[in-house]
This record gives C-alpha cells, structure tokens and sequence, in this order.
C-alpha cells in the first residue's frame, strides 16, 4: 500500500522546500486536540493547554474535526491556487491570504475532507451545487455528532461567514500560543529547508526524498514517487510544481496532499526521534501476522529469556523439529528472532529491541 507521485515532465525550478507557517498552526492545533499521536510534544501540550483562555478553548472544540483526525488542506492553501505553482507565505498573515484566495467551493469542499462522501483523491461535484452530495455531507456530519452537523450547515449556507470565522480563530491561536512557538521553531525548518535544497541541487531528487524519510522512494525510470502509507493513491504534477514541506511538531507525521486539481504537496517532520531505517508496512504486517499465531508466541515466551535450539524448543512444546522449524523460519522472516551457531549447534533467540518497539512502530506505520 502507498501514494505515489507521478513527476512526469517536472521541471526543476518546479520542486520547492518551503516551510509554511499556517501548516505549522495546523499541525499544532493537531497536537493540542490529539497529544497521544505526539508523545514528544507533551510538555508543550500541557503548557499551552494550562494558559488557554477558555474562550479560545472552546472555540477550538468548534471546528476540531479539521485537524483532530489529520489537519485540513485549508492549513495548505497555497496548493490550491490555479496554476499549481505558489509557494506558502512567509508569514502566518501571508498563508492566510492565500487561504482567502481559494474559491468558496475549494473551501467547502476541502472543509467537509472528512465528512464529504466523494473520493479525496478525485474529482466530483460539489456540495455547494450538488443537492444530492450537499445532503450526504450533512448525513456524514450528523453521524459524527452535533456540533459537526452545526458547522457544516453553517458552512453549506454561509461560506463567507465561516470563512471569516476561521481566519479570526485562526489569529487569535496566532496570538496566544502560535507566535512564540513559531519564533522558535522557523529557524530550524529554513534550515533544514536549505539543506534539502542543496540535496536537489547538487545530489539529485532521489537523495533529497531519502532524506526526507526512509518511507519515501524514488523510481526515477517511471519517474514516480512512493511515499509507503497505510492507504493507497496516487496523483501526480502535470503542469504544476512539487512542493516540500517541513514540519517541527509533525512526528511521526508524514503526509502527501493530492487533491485533486492541487499542487502535491510532501509534509515531512523534521529533527523526529524515528530510526534510520524504519519498517514498511509490509515488515510491520510480516511482524504483527507472525505474533498472531499463539504457538509462535509461546516461542517467543521462551526466546526471550534464554537462547534455545530447535530440538530444545521441540521438546519444549511437545512438537517435532520440522514444526518448530517452520515457526522459527517465520519469526525469522519477520526480523523478529537472531540466531547463531554454538559449535555444532544453531541457537535461536528474540530480538527484544526490535519486538519492544513493535508498540510505537505499529503506531509510527498507522499515523504515517
């Protein structure tokens, strides 16, 4: 499973690292509405969260389905400006006036991303024309509750008045907490910004995706670009450009905006605590369909605590050599499991390092 990115026909002056401050105010209110998804970040969370005003605390509860879940595209409007080639604003104010450019519908349509029945990744009608999309959003909404199916009417019948309401939320978070967290953190985004721009220049795109995660390749023959995701889709840059996005509070975080008729757009963390190397998905599932079989786990009780042979674990289990070796040989597979030779004897024993962290990689492969 994966999204990929056809760059067919990019040209290079069409592929930008640029950090975007209203995606970083995205990303932030994500933190704050969902603190289990950023262990890193608890410290801020709990920080900011004991000075909120209450007032802007429950007008962050208003809204919280554009970024609890994942954020919006809202926080990304510069790949929504026709010609799919506008880089994101300097300054928070900047972002928000291309967020003020994109057309009532491209604002509905990408609000509703979690309510709205039509495929992200295609193009449909919408639900500001379409009486039919118009009243499966609002069933949508209505089965998430509410205050959900509130806002969305309000968005559905005056788009101009929460449009307006957003963009003054949006301030007011700006002048509670964002500003000083962006004043700390835009120095270290500019430079891993330059950083992969220099990768482009002078290594090449392959070597400034790896750096950008081990979970994105390059196939520069069919000229696509696979981000490997617990999800599957694809789009591509036709005519427009290639935006790459860094984020300081996004771990583990690694988002590809492709809606459709927008510029793609990468949203990476950066300084993230992750391996070098960290599983795909199909490692992960190997790993988890391998724990799944409650005689390899029993072998696993006994690997970790002691190195054992497979006559030994035979014995053990009441099975025969060929049977154990044939659950070993999947724990092996898996990457689960080391063995070594003693003399003329192979001993088998878990890998407890690579089984602990099976809990925040199962974590890091769903949330990538």
């Amino acid at each position: 499973m994966s999204v990929s990115i056809d760059i067919t026909g990019l040209r290079p002056e069409r592929l930008a690292v640029v950090p975007s401050p209203l995606a970083e105010l995205g990303m932030a209110l994500h933190a704050l509405s969902e603190p289990g998804h950023h262990p890193g970040l608890q410290g801020w969370v709990t920080g900011v969260t004991a000075r909120l005003d209450s007032h802007l605390a429950d007008r962050m509860c208003e809204a919280d389905f554009l970024w609890r879940t994942t954020f919006s595209d809202l926080f990304m409007p510069f790949a929504g400006i026709p010609g799919r080639s506008t880089l994101p604003g300097a300054t928070l104010a900047e972002d928000l006036d291309l967020l003020d450019k994109l057309t009532d519908e491209q604002f509905v349509e990408a609000a509703l991303e979690f309510t709205c029945a039509a495929p992200y990744g295609t193009q449909g009608a919408d639900a500001l024309s379409d009486p039919g999309v118009r009243r499966r959003a609002l069933e949508l909404a209505a089965a998430r509750g509410p205050r959900q199916l509130r806002f969305s009417e309000r968005l559905l019948t005056e788009p101009p008045r929460i449009r307006a309401w957003l963009r003054q939320f949006l301030q007011d978070c700006d002048e509670a907490f964002f500003a000083e967290a962006w004043s700390r953190q835009r120095h270290q985004l500019a430079a891993d910004a330059r950083h992969k721009t220099d990768l482009l220049r002078h290594r090449g795109l392959a070597e400034a995706l790896a750096a950008v995660s081990p979970a994105v390749t390059l196939d520069e023959a069919a000229a696509r670009i696979t981000v490997d995701k617990l999800g599957e889709d694809h789009t591509a840059t036709e005519d427009g450009g290639l935006l790459l996005v860094p984020t300081s509070l996004g771990w583990p975080h690694l988002m590809v905006l492709h809606r459709h008729g927008w510029q793609p757009v990468l949203h990476y963390p950066v300084g993230s605590p992750e391996l070098a190397a960290p599983p795909t998905v199909e490692q992960l599932t190997l790993r988890m369909t391998a724990l799944s079989h409650p005689v390899r786990m029993r072998i696993c009780r006994n690997l970790a605590r002691s190195a054992y042979t497979t006559g030994e674990l035979a014995q053990a289990h009441g099975m025969t050599a060929p049977e154990i070796s044939r659950h070993l040989g999947v724990l092996k597979k898996a990457g689960l499991i080391t063995t070594r030779r003693r003399g003329r004897y192979v001993m088998h024993q878990l890998d407890v390092t690579v089984v602990a962290r099976l809990g925040s990689d199962f974590l890091e492969g769903i949330l990538r």
